[in-house]
């Protein structure tokens, strides 16, 4: 079973991975389908370091299919990028991956806002036939 540590370095190593990767897309990459409101929210090495998922999230609906098509595509250019920047033996596969939870909620926000807006006049209303004896 492997110890609290290895799974430490695990997790060290997965959040430099994010942080690299992000730097890398927008500085480096020259890709105009790259741009937007868009955030790399985690990645997830595994353990033997050869793959790395990336969790993308694109606030933009009409952006998110280019954004991904263009990461998907630039893939092997990143990776060698990274490899060039991180002191590892070798640059883990990356794997790009659509992460919905900052737009879900964002909607679910909305949403809540809406409902709140639509009961203010109500809640209004009955504190005043409350105060009226009604």
């Amino acid at each position: 079973m492997p110890s609290k540590a290895s799974y430490q370095r695990i997790d060290r190593i997965s959040e430099e991975v994010r942080r690299e990767v992000d730097r890398i897309i927008r500085d480096e990459l020259n890709d105009p389908r790259v741009s937007g409101t868009f955030s790399i929210t985690r990645a997830e090495v595994t353990r033997d370091l050869r793959y790395a998922k990336i969790y993308v999230s694109v606030l933009e609906d009409e952006r998110r299919a280019d954004l991904m098509k263009a990461l998907k595509s630039a893939a092997g250019f990143i990776r060698r990028a990274l490899g060039r920047e991180m002191i590892i033996r070798t640059a883990p596969e990356l794997i790009f991956v659509e992460d919905r939870n900052i737009a879900y909620g964002a909607h679910i926000a909305q949403v809540l806002r809406e409902v709140h807006a639509g009961e203010a006049p109500e809640e209004t209303e009955g504190e005043t036939d409350a105060e009226s004896g009604t």
